[in-house]
């Protein structure tokens, strides 16, 4: 099995409970995006620009620590507590995305 297959289905995700504040969140990155582009059709100033490439991709970052942080306290405290091959496989993937994220 590699580490981005689901290891399991689940009833609810780890976000479900913050959901719309993630929406909300994405939902401002797909505004950042569209003024960035705007930005460079405008020809802005490169610094002004990289500013706010700066300010989106610290906005992405901050999501993706909270659907790690998520992830960490549902789904991989959970599979722990049963223990197992599910278990094991959690924490592959999960140190997997944590790779992926430093990485970045």
């Amino acid at each position: 099995m590699s580490v981005t297959e689901p290891v399991a289905e689940h009833t609810q995700h780890g976000y479900i409970g913050d959901k719309d504040a993630y929406l909300r969140r994405l939902k401002r990155i797909e505004g950042q995006a569209r003024g960035l582009q705007r930005m460079v059709e405008d020809e802005k100033y490169c610094i002004d620009i990289l500013t706010q490439v700066s300010a989106m991709t610290k906005a992405l970052e901050s999501v993706a620590l909270g659907l790690l942080e998520d992830h960490l306290a549902h789904c991989v405290v959970d599979a722990a507590a049963a223990g197992g091959p599910e278990a094991d496989a959690k924490i592959k993937e999960a140190s997997a995305a944590i790779a992926r994220l430093v990485r970045s």
